[in-house]
């Protein structure tokens, strides 16, 4: 705790095991990461987590019209879409997809 203190609470389980085998202590890292779980220790994170869903556990699900079967028994039968983001040099990329369940290909 005096190590992830001393470096401004930004310190890492690997840093943390670095510093404990420069000191001299013989320590597996799995135990540091251990430890620093049970304290609720974490270290700081490079870049902004984006969030893309916020549940709403009260908001009404759409019906499942498929029954779960996303294979269709003959060409543009059955399609599905789904979004996605990528991440960029110039920020986040959003990716939507229609998918015909049949051949697998994307469609549009």
């Amino acid at each position: 705790m005096e190590i992830f203190r001393n470096n401004y609470s930004v310190y890492g389980a690997r840093k943390i095991w670095a510093e404990l085998k420069r000191r001299g202590h013989r320590v597996a890292r799995c135990t540091v990461e251990r430890l620093m779980k049970a304290e609720g220790l974490t270290g700081a994170v490079r870049g902004k987590k984006i969030v893309t869903t916020v549940t709403d556990r009260e908001a009404e699900r759409a019906p499942d019209r498929l029954g779960r079967q996303f294979v269709a028994g003959a060409p543009n039968r059955v399609r599905v879409a789904d979004f996605t983001y990528v991440a960029a040099w110039s920020g986040t990329v959003y990716v939507a997809f229609v998918v015909d369940t049949f051949s697998r290909r994307i469609v549009g």
